[in-house]
């Protein structure tokens, strides 16, 4: 979450969450506000929540910290009951539910949110990414974490929609993160950062340049330290490292590409990659680095070693058959 509230800086306007659970996104948001030097009364939430209970808890969660908002409930859910249609939000961050089938895809074919196209009945990942497009103001800003599989399915039309939401420009950043780093489930997650204008515009007082034919790939499975024995964490490190990553791209100052960790992208690269947003497509590999010894002296060195060792392997193999072979188990 703070990963999320550091790259988009929600300094001030509308925040919505379509998902917001107990309100860990708006939290987040009102303590970068004040760690800024802003005013929390000139950030203003919106969110909608399922489960009755949480909502509940997210009222709670946000009156104990003086924060107001627009928060609904209804047990119908998002996508069925969309309770706030004419919100357009200046940011968006959302860690809806990952590849849900039951969300009522087949009542909502013709839906005025899928401008891409309508997601697959069987999973809602699509569905999340068009809603939150739909509700981002004209200068607007998101960030989804979803599972890595959205990142390159083809089922049911996605591989079409992200097509369409790559050539529209609305595609800013891809970020793929290391596993671990939820209690609910072990598998590694991306963050889709969108943008209604990438053409330029202003954030937090600084210019932004115009971005577009570029999409940004910053591949950070490797960061993150082992909390305990099951789950993991981003460090404040990791999170700079990204974050600054993503602004010295946005803004245009100091951007470099760096090999194994990140890529900004031409949109002739994606429509190569056939639109496959996985960022480890894109970054290549870490260089690796130079321990000074010249290519021709480091093989005349190794081959003889490799030649050793297959030959002791060879040796065990036959060893290890001979075995197996006194005691009953060989052919």
């Amino acid at each position: 979450v703070r990963l999320l509230v550091e790259m988009l800086e929600p300094f001030s306007g509308r925040i919505y969450d379509p998902c917001c659970g107990s309100g860990g996104m708006f939290v987040q948001s009102e303590k970068f506000v004040e760690e800024h030097g802003g005013r929390v009364g000139d950030i203003a939430v919106y969110g909608q929540e399922l489960n009755y209970t949480t909502w509940r808890l997210c009222m709670m969660n946000l009156a104990v910290r003086g924060i107001e908002g627009d928060i609904q409930w209804n047990n119908q859910g998002t996508f069925l009951s969309n309770a706030l249609p004419d919100l357009r939000a200046d940011f968006t961050l959302a860690n809806p539910p990952f590849n849900i089938s039951d969300w009522s895809g087949d009542q909502l074919r013709d839906d005025a949110r899928w401008a891409y196209g309508a997601p697959p009945v069987g999973n809602a990942n699509y569905g999340w990414l068009q809603h939150i497009l739909h509700h981002l103001a004209p200068n607007g800003t998101a960030g989804v974490i979803l599972a890595n599989g959205s990142m390159s399915s083809n089922t049911g039309g996605e591989g079409e929609i992200r097509k369409a939401m790559v050539e529209d420009e609305v595609v800013d950043c891809m970020v793929a993160l290391p596993g671990q780093l939820f209690y609910s489930t072990q598998i590694p997650v991306s963050i889709w950062f969108l943008a209604k204008n990438k053409a330029g515009g202003t954030a937090r007082g600084k210019d932004l340049r115009d971005r577009r034919g570029e999409v940004l790939f910053i591949d950070a499975r490797k960061l993150g330290t082992m909390a305990n024995r099951t789950l993991k964490e981003l460090t404040p490190d990791d999170i700079a490292k990204i974050t600054d990553t993503y602004h010295a791209w946005r803004e245009g100052e100091g951007y470099e590409d760096v090999p194994g960790f990140a890529k900004a992208a031409t949109l002739e690269e994606i429509r190569e990659h056939q639109y496959v947003l996985t960022p480890g497509r894109y970054v290549g590999a870490e260089n690796v680095e130079d321990d000074g010894e010249p290519f021709e002296e480091k093989m005349e060195r190794l081959v003889p070693l490799l030649a050793e060792q297959q030959s002791a392997a060879a040796k065990l193999d036959s060893e290890i058959a001979s075995t197996l072979s006194e005691i009953g188990f060989g052919d």
